[in-house]
């Protein structure tokens, strides 16, 4: 990989095939080095799509969820490649299950995934933004971070929590200098999942109805560069068609 000595460091956890290489690239673009990790699934595609655009980027596969693992992955990139200006958290979880049908297992892994590794991750970088004074923390939100669904009560119950950590570190953290914000997706994103599994999102929707990983990318950036007079903690993002 590129020497990125000096840059800006990005860091994606959950860096997936859709928003998550979008945020990569879009920060990408404006000069931070990226190291993006997500826990499977290759990211090859993204690092070459990256460094064919003149960024750096480091790609790891590592686990969210597990403490020794993120302790890992925060102490190595600041230690190897540069102190950490940004956190993406953008891992997801959402998957639907009747109550009836939701097990102890299914529940806990969701939450572990949505809640318990954006702890995690966020009080690691954390520890290194406050003695800088300086730092941006993003969470990915969703619908569920603010209301619960039929068939998605593992889902809500972590992104809700994801939410309430996310408030507690922006009302902690923020008066010493470390932007946190959330974003709360509320809609369909047009990726091959959900192609697949709300199919009659795609055939009732115009093309425009249903959101795009590098716009939603955008959102994020122009967090990162808000003055800290006009800092949003929650940014709410949907489609002009999406009833809510």
């Amino acid at each position: 990989m590129t020497n990125p000595s000096k840059k800006k460091v990005a860091l994606v956890v959950g860096a997936g095939d859709f928003l998550g290489s979008a945020i990569a690239r879009r920060f990408a673009r404006e000069g931070f080095h990226i190291v993006a990790t997500r826990r499977r699934g290759s990211l090859e595609p993204l690092a070459k799509d990256i460094e064919s655009g003149g960024g750096s980027v480091t790609a790891i596969h590592t686990d969210a969820r597990v403490e020794a693992d993120v302790e890992r992955l925060i102490s190595s990139t600041e230690h190897d490649i540069g102190p950490i200006d940004v956190l993406v958290f953008n891992v997801g979880g959402n998957v639907r299950f009747s109550i009836l049908e939701t097990t102890a297992r299914v529940y806990r892994k969701v939450w572990e995934m949505c809640a318990f590794a954006g702890f995690l991750n966020g009080r690691e970088v954390a520890k290194r933004m406050v003695d800088r004074g300086r730092g941006t923390i993003l969470f990915t939100g969703a619908t569920a971070s603010v209301r619960g669904a039929d068939g998605f009560a593992a889902f809500a119950g972590g992104k809700h929590a994801l939410r309430a950590t996310a408030q507690s570190m922006a009302r902690e953290l923020g008066p010493r200098g470390i932007h946190v914000a959330h974003v709360v997706i509320d809609g369909p994103i047009d990726t091959k999942w959900t192609r697949e599994v709300f199919p009659d999102w795609f055939e009732k929707r115009p093309e425009d109805g249903v959101m795009k990983p590098d716009e939603l990318a955008e959102c994020y950036w122009q967090l990162h560069v808000q003055p800290r007079s006009a800092w949003t903690f929650e940014m709410d993002v949907r489609t002009y068609v999406e009833p809510w």
